[in-house]
């Protein structure tokens, strides 16, 4: 029998209450000083690990302080910077054509809302949500291939476009869970859901979950 809206805000409540007990304080993995910062480590992180980003963002935050800095270094430069992180040239186009738009459109400071971040080049949803709710306290739900695997295996949305999920998530989750929960899914899809074979017997929140076989 279909689970009615109701039924399921109450199973997604249940399932916040463990999440928030099993990963207190959940947060984005990528370290980061600024708001301009986490933004860049987010275009890094696309096709890449947190972990490998992080070996990268020191050194290259350390050469590049500002936007204006990441606007004006060249093409080149930039790629060899960051070309451990896969997929560099695309994404040193991308930070510098960003950057290129922070330095002469808002003064270098990275804007606090979904609609301006979503107009500078190369940023869409998924990174203004992590740079919203990371950097700027803001409810935010960010919708990477973590939450989007965890999303449709607990029956939250039937939907497989990043941006439909995230707004069917908006509809079952509290605002002020926002942030918590998908950061919680991104270490539940690390830790315990993996893409290939999910580790459903040590689940917390197996006995909440239709597609766990460990009860099965």
């Amino acid at each position: 029998m279909k689970e009615s809206m109701n039924e399921l805000q109450k199973r997604v409540l249940s399932i916040i209450d463990i999440l928030k007990k099993t990963y207190p304080g959940a947060t984005t993995a990528l370290l980061h000083k600024s708001p301009l910062q986490l933004l860049v480590a987010t275009i890094l992180s696309a096709q890449c690990t947190d972990e490998r980003v992080n070996k990268v963002t020191p050194a290259l935050f350390k050469k590049y302080l500002t936007a204006k800095a990441f606007a004006e270094t060249s093409q080149e430069e930039l790629e060899n910077d960051i070309r451990s992180t896969g997929f560099f040239r695309n994404k040193a186009k991308s930070i510098r054509n960003c950057c290129k738009v922070l330095h002469e459109q808002y003064n270098g400071k990275v804007p606090d809302s979904m609609e301006l971040l979503v107009k500078l080049p190369g940023i869409g949803r998924k990174t203004a949500n992590v740079v919203l709710g990371n950097a700027f306290g803001q409810p935010a739900i960010t919708v990477d291939t973590h939450v989007k695997r965890l999303s449709q295996r607990l029956k939250f949305t039937g939907q497989s476009n990043p941006d439909k999920i995230e707004f069917d998530l908006q509809k079952i989750i509290p605002e002020k869970d926002w942030l918590l929960v998908s950061e919680s899914l991104i270490l539940h899809g690390r830790n315990i859901c993996h893409a290939r074979k999910p580790n459903c017997v040590e689940c917390p929140i197996n006995k909440l979950c239709p597609s766990s076989t460990a009860l099965k």
